[in-house]
């Protein structure tokens, strides 16, 4: 069988409703400074780009930038478990190895492994172009994967219901961790400032003052989550 080449794709977006996607794996690398997150995103480029496709079940590979100049978002699409492990073994450490060389330090934040639980948006027609990644981490009291989508069910429910939700919010793609203990939104938003303004309008959050939303802030067994803002940096997938 021969090979497949890889596609790099600068300021390329993941297809978050793939077909066949069984797990997503989510990590941050802390890289410190602008200038050290451009030069491994361009790290990243080049040692994928100059490889063969891993055909170990690897659906797409996307990179972001934090806002914050500092953190850099990997969000991956994978079969099963199973494909992600085997790339693991076979893969990962000429890839890695490449990158730490050319940025050395990379400090590595944990891998989390999610499905994607619920999606809202966007609106068929919708002619907008997301511009801005927006990570909401939810975190939660000890793995309870009812609790999870109960939360996730909360947050529909105040969306649905407020009476002047922000505008410039594109979609909202919700992942329940697959150990029952935390919940990512990734969520499409026209800009970086239109989030800033929501954020600026909003009582608590980006929503209004319901009573759904109070619900939603004040669930039981939340423990912790924070807010990244990122912009589109690459995406990897097979070359067609």
């Amino acid at each position: 069988m021969s090979a497949t080449p890889t596609d790099v794709k600068f300021d390329a977006l993941p297809d978050l409703r793939r077909p066949g996607v069984g797990v997503v794996k989510s990590s941050v690398w802390r890289m410190g400074t602008p200038e050290r997150q451009r030069a491994a995103v361009e790290a990243i480029a080049e040692a994928w780009g100059s490889r063969d496709w891993p055909d170990v079940g690897l659906l797409s590979y996307s990179v972001y930038t934090g806002t914050d100049g500092d953190a850099l978002l990997h969000y991956s699409q994978w079969r099963s478990e199973a494909a992600y492990q085997d790339f693991f073994r076979r893969f990962r450490d000429g890839r890695n190895a490449e990158i730490d060389a050319a940025v050395p330090g990379i400090e590595r934040a944990g891998l989390h492994s999610y499905e994607l639980y619920r999606s809202g948006g966007p609106q068929p027609g919708d002619p907008r172009t997301p511009g801005c990644i927006v990570i909401v981490d939810v975190e939660f009291e000890g793995p309870d994967p009812q609790r999870q989508r109960a939360w996730v069910d909360a947050v529909f429910e105040a969306l649905d219901t407020d009476p002047d939700l922000p505008p410039g919010g594109i979609s909202a793609h919700f992942h329940a961790s697959l150990d029952g203990t935390r919940v990512l939104n990734y969520a499409e938003w026209e800009s970086e400032q239109a989030h800033i303004d929501a954020l600026a309008a909003g009582s608590d959050g980006v929503g209004s003052k319901t009573p759904q939303w109070a619900r939603v802030h004040d669930h039981p067994g939340v423990t912790g989550g924070g807010v990244t803002r990122y912009l589109p940096a690459l995406t990897v997938t097979p070359a067609s």
